[in-house]
């Protein structure tokens, strides 16, 4: 009965599940961090809020919240980011990110993209597709993408969600 360990299998599907957790929690942390510095700390601010209750709807503790609006006052300054994108099939990308480093994210995410055969597009070459409803992008025209290029999409996109910086990644397929 060697290598059926009940607490084996616990063990290795908890260390999936933390890592995934790990992941969401430290974007939240950015962008509550953002918006704290926005806000002065205010959390009746509406972008402070916005941020707040996307933390309580992935689970995010609230002692990490705190944390997390007072590690605003004392970490560098961060700044929002926004690329703009073709993917495979000629969909339209807008990739927005929260960085520390502007030089750095964008070498990151053109390295991402050029590894999915894809490329950065000038800015406003993209955004046409797109109009900005409640803080987020909305596509107002979408394009049909075969099998193929929407599994290429798909790697592509969880490629670049994998990047820290990267907050946000919103496309125009149908």
């Amino acid at each position: 009965m060697s290598g059926h360990s009940k607490w084996s299998k616990i063990k290795h599907k908890k260390a999936a599940t933390d890592a995934k957790k790990s992941k969401v929690f430290s974007k939240l942390v950015r962008y509550i961090a953002v918006e704290a510095k926005k806000a002065k700390g205010d959390r009746n601010s509406p972008g402070l809020r916005l941020a707040i209750e996307k933390a309580r709807q992935e689970n995010m503790p609230s002692d990490n919240v705190d944390r997390a609006i007072e590690k605003a006052g004392q970490s560098g300054e961060m700044e929002t980011v926004m690329y703009e994108a073709y993917g495979p099939g000629g969909v339209a990308m807008m990739i927005t990110g929260l960085t520390d480093s502007r030089n750095r994210t964008a070498a990151e995410v053109k390295h991402i993209l050029s590894e999915h055969g894809s490329a950065l597009a000038s800015p406003g070459a993209a955004s046409w597709a797109f109009a900005k409803e409640n803080g987020e992008w909305k596509a107002t025209t979408t394009v049909d993408a075969s099998e193929e290029d929407l599994e290429k999409l798909s790697t592509l996109v969880e490629a670049l969600e994998d990047n820290d910086d990267v907050q946000d990644v919103y496309i125009n397929a149908a």
